[in-house]
């Protein structure tokens, strides 16, 4: 089969379309053939070696944990999906024609292939956040970057759970943001001040890892009220980083709810070919993302 693959770690140019053997489903996994992969910042955090410390990774490797497709291997044990079935989930070196799935929930109807790959992770992380940071109904939440795949699931989660949120992005997201039910401000000199101006804020979230995190703690006024999942400096400041959980099913359960129930809806903003990796990281490093971006195999 083809996928996408790095020998070693460094920028987009490490990543090529290679030849490899094809995985199968162990105990407890699921094959698809793959449909379409989403494109997450940790998938270039990891090709650059940012976590080779925290979390060492055999060379070659292959890119992407998260992914959309039809089931054709099912493993031992595994009982509620067979072969045929389209499921979209958490697995690794999802950038292929085929890859393993750990947790994965069926696709909700209506929703496309592509739709359904930028899913997984950023819901996964957008309900951690959440729950991370302690923020209840009738509460306010400031959202740092909130234009992108987890932000735009935050906002809706939120809003569904009856928290206001205030989000932050550049002028183009505006419009964007408040059409999920946020109220909206852009980042840049003087955004603390017109954050002030909008309310009291119990909460905060960094998403876009922009060097924000003073800030949001005076904002907030308790570092324990704040939560990155994108600057690996912010436990220096009493902020606590929140990065990739792996593969949680009820999370996705949970997703696919949401999105049958016309509670949440994440635009793919852009669609890359396996080969075309490398422009898929460079677009997603360089940020200011309405949604999600999805390589389609």
């Amino acid at each position: 089969m083809k996928r996408v693959s790095f020998a070693e770690f460094g920028g987009p140019d490490v990543l090529q379309l290679v030849d490899a053997e094809e995985p199968h489903a162990g105990p407890g996994q699921v094959r698809i053939a793959v449909r379409a992969a989403g494109v997450n910042p940790v998938d270039w955090r990891i090709r650059e070696g940012q976590f080779r410390e925290s979390h060492p990774i055999e060379l070659p490797a292959g890119v992407g944990l998260d992914a959309s497709g039809v089931v054709d291997e099912v493993g031992e044990g595994v009982e509620g999906v067979e072969v045929g079935d389209r499921v979209f989930g958490e697995g690794s070196s999802t950038y292929a024609e085929f890859a393993v799935l750990s947790a994965w929930a069926r696709m909700p109807e209506g929703l496309t292939f592509e739709e359904a790959a930028g899913y997984p992770s950023v819901v996964e992380t957008a309900l951690r956040i959440i729950r991370e940071v302690g923020v209840r109904s009738g509460q306010t939440l400031l959202v740092s970057g909130a234009s992108g795949g987890v932000g735009s699931a935050v906002l809706q989660i939120a809003r569904d759970r009856g928290i206001t949120v205030i989000g932050t992005a550049g002028a183009a997201n505006q419009d964007y943001l408040r059409s999920l039910g946020a109220v909206a401000t852009t980042y840049g000199e003087g955004w603390v001040e017109r954050v002030r101006q909008l309310g009291h804020v119990d909460a905060a979230l960094d998403l876009a890892g922009s060097g924000v995190i003073r800030e949001l703690v005076e904002l907030t006024g308790d570092p324990q009220k704040v939560i990155s999942i994108a600057d690996l400096g912010a436990p220096e400041l009493g902020v606590r980083f929140s990065g990739v959980a792996g593969s949680v099913p009820e999370a996705l359960t949970e997703a696919a709810g949401l999105i049958s129930r016309g509670k949440l809806h994440i635009p793919v903003e852009k669609s890359y070919t396996l080969a075309e990796a490398a422009a898929a990281h460079i677009d997603s490093h360089a940020g200011h993302t309405r949604g999600r971006r999805v390589v389609v195999v």
